[in-house]
């Protein structure tokens, strides 16, 4: 098994290691998870800490829930619940890589200003095209995520004719972008959004080819944790989705994807250590 490094913002390296943890902060009143949980500023902070102390390797704090059909959140009022938790984490813990999840400009280079490491957009800089400037400036550590269309609509039916395929080309074309705008390639991580714009049938589709995206040479970050898939293929309600978060995620592992962004933190490093020593 093979160890992954990711360059960050100053050149900050994370790794090598085979797997990191991606430990998620909901600062938000309606993420489909914990919402409502964590939504100032102490309880994020403190969050965040306990998910350290858990083992995550890094901290991804959001102020937007990116949920199908979710509410837009406007920019002032998404600084105001992230940048204060950011410089608080980073405050906290000067070792811990922090990741703000925006797809808005002016958020991103805030969060980056304040203290944030790597800027996961969910939005491949499509939302914002000046979001690509922010990058090209601060050149931080940068998933790429394949989303069809925008929260609001991603979910109306989406089709594919392949689509792995597709969200190869998708990636290729924004990767070309990227490296115009200066971002050195081994700050990128590619994240093929399973739950934006995909129905169950492309979702495990994605899963079971994930090879195809790896064969790409870019680490891959993955983000399944609790989501409408096991739903719509167990039957499960929002609350009792760890069991299949875990399962899926050893067999992931296993497969060589390095990066899991979740929410049980001290489940998923007993699934990734096991997944280190047996495979």
């Amino acid at each position: 098994m093979s160890d992954t490094t990711w360059t960050l913002k100053g050149g900050k390296v994370l790794g090598p290691a085979p797997f990191f943890i991606a430990g998620i902060v909901n600062v938000t009143p309606d993420s489909f998870y914990d919402g409502r949980t964590h939504s100032d500023t102490l309880a994020g902070v403190t969050h965040g800490l306990e998910l350290a102390r858990q083992g995550a390797d890094m901290l991804d704090v959001g102020g937007e829930s990116t949920r199908p059909y979710a509410d837009k959140v406007s920019e002032a009022e998404e600084l105001n619940r992230v940048i204060p938790v950011i410089r608080g984490l980073a405050e906290a813990l000067p070792e811990t890589v922090i990741s703000v999840d925006t797809y808005k400009a002016t958020v991103a280079a805030k969060a980056l200003e304040a203290g944030a490491d790597i800027l996961n957009d969910v939005s491949a800089f499509r939302f914002e095209p000046e979001l690509l400037d922010v990058i090209g400036e601060y050149k931080p550590g940068y998933v790429l995520m394949h989303s069809l269309g925008k929260p609001e609509d991603m979910q109306d039916e989406p089709r594919y004719s392949d689509v792995v395929g597709e969200l190869i080309a998708f990636f290729e074309e924004r990767l070309n972008l990227l490296d115009k705008a200066g971002l050195p390639m081994d700050r990128v991580t590619l994240d093929p959004g399973i739950g934006f714009g995909k129905n169950l049938e492309h979702n495990l589709t994605i899963l079971r080819e994930i090879d195809r995206i790896m064969d790409m040479g870019f680490p891959v970050y993955m983000g399944l944790s609790n989501k409408s898939l096991w739903q719509g293929l167990l039957g499960l309600p929002v609350g009792e989705r760890q069991n299949a978060t875990q399962a899926a995620t050893a067999m992931l592992a296993a497969k060589g994807v390095p990066i899991h962004r979740v929410h049980e933190v001290a489940q998923t490093h007993q699934t990734l250590t096991i997944v280190r020593e047996l495979a």
